[in-house]
């Protein structure tokens, strides 16, 4: 009986930490709108990769290479700060495009841990999404999609980059653009 409690508390203390030593789990934003305009019209506000003017955050972009893949665009933000990006795939016919976060610049810096540490303009690393536009007979349905993983990678991370951190900005910005660009359509 001794040996079944000892090893019990071994497996839990090793349980303990193997979970504690777990880094980041990649987190997922999906949001959706409809809007009561032609998916045509809905495309043709967004389609341009290197234009980003329908977003509210974003005060304006820079682009190379078109809607092409490997094109690339800096966004300059309102509140100050830029953060870059690469087309991977677009698809006019199916009006949808996948782009990912290549840098980003620092809105400012902690001691965490002893260290500096950079805190991006959008707490997130290793950040890929996909936005697409669906007709439903003369209406619309915008899907904005995003995988991505806290800004801190290591463990233990400072409020300013923990999972809900992250999940809250980019969940942000996804309701702010699509209400926009819901009303810049509907108009």
């Amino acid at each position: 009986m001794k040996k079944f409690q000892l090893c019990s508390m071994l497996l839990a203390v090793l349980f303990t930490a193997v979970v504690q030593a777990h880094g980041p789990v990649r987190q997922k934003v999906d949001e959706e709108i409809t809007i009561n305009a032609p998916a045509a019209k809905v495309w043709s506000i967004i389609k341009n990769y290197d234009d980003m003017s329908w977003l509210p955050a974003v005060k304006s972009t820079e682009g190379k290479g078109g809607n092409g893949d490997g094109a690339t665009r800096t966004l300059t933000l309102q509140k100050g700060g830029t953060i870059s990006e690469e087309l991977k795939k677009y698809d006019d016919a199916g009006m949808m495009y996948q782009y990912k976060i290549t840098d980003m610049s620092s809105e400012k810096t902690i001691q965490h841990n002893g260290a500096d540490v950079k805190i991006p303009v959008l707490p997130v690393d290793n950040y890929a999404a996909t936005i697409k536009v669906e007709d439903k007979g003369g209406s619309s349905v915008v899907t904005w999609k995003a995988g991505f993983y806290r800004g801190y990678t290591n463990n233990n991370p400072p409020a300013e980059l923990n999972e809900e951190a992250a999940n809250t900005a980019v969940k942000a910005v996804f309701k702010e653009g699509l209400e926009n660009l819901k009303k810049l359509a509907e108009k």
